[in-house]
């Protein structure tokens, strides 16, 4: 009787290891989704049926987004030119307290996203003389104009956490890591126990 608890438990354990991981990212998808269209949502506020009741149409919060970003993408890359992209720059680099919020989401967004990938080469850096490494990724290769010639710049990303860390280290005890730039954010995000 003993064993066959111990075995249902087992069994237990199991199945919760596969469905929470998968649980938990549909739950954060679905929560996400839902904030995003229920605060964008207008349509019980246009829509009303014949008895005056407003009508809810799940879903056009998000297609609102959707929309709203290809319009901007669209107008963005045919009618806005450099100079005009420059100036609202500038524009908003004067305004103090929205120019550091600005810039540091712009540089991070396009670190990941943008034409100029700066999370593209993971290294591992040997931290101590005990042997401990931590993976990050290399986005300075030089750093003698603020006075730290053969250092470089490493961004550690932390566990579970869209959150970082920046170093300077000797660049001699930076080595590349043979995995892809997606391969190593996902290991260290993951808290070392996604497959390699």
């Amino acid at each position: 009787m003993n064993r066959i608890v111990r075995a249902l438990f087992n069994y237990l354990v199991r199945g919760a290891l596969v469905i929470l991981p998968v649980a938990a990212a549909l739950f954060f998808i679905y929560w996400a989704v839902s904030k995003v269209d229920s605060a964008l949502n207008l349509s019980d506020v246009i829509w009303v049926d014949q008895t005056g009741k407003p009508i809810y149409i799940p879903g056009l919060g998000i297609l609102t987004v959707i929309v709203f970003l290809i319009v901007v993408g669209i107008v963005v890359t045919n009618f806005v030119t450099d100079p005009i992209k420059k100036w609202f720059g500038r524009w908003f680099k004067r305004l103090p307290v929205f120019n550091v919020i600005y810039t540091s989401f712009k540089d991070l967004t396009e670190a990941f996203v943008g034409d100029d990938k700066k999370f593209s080469e993971p290294v591992v850096v040997e931290v101590n003389e005990t042997g401990l490494k931590k993976i990050g990724f290399l986005t300075q290769k030089d750093l003698s104009k603020i006075g730290y010639p053969g250092e470089v710049a490493v961004y550690f990303p932390l566990s579970y956490s869209f959150a970082g860390q920046l170093c300077i280290v000797s660049s001699d005890r930076v080595k590349p890591l043979k995995m892809s730039a997606s391969e190593a954010m996902k290991f260290i995000v993951s808290g070392g126990v996604s497959q390699l």
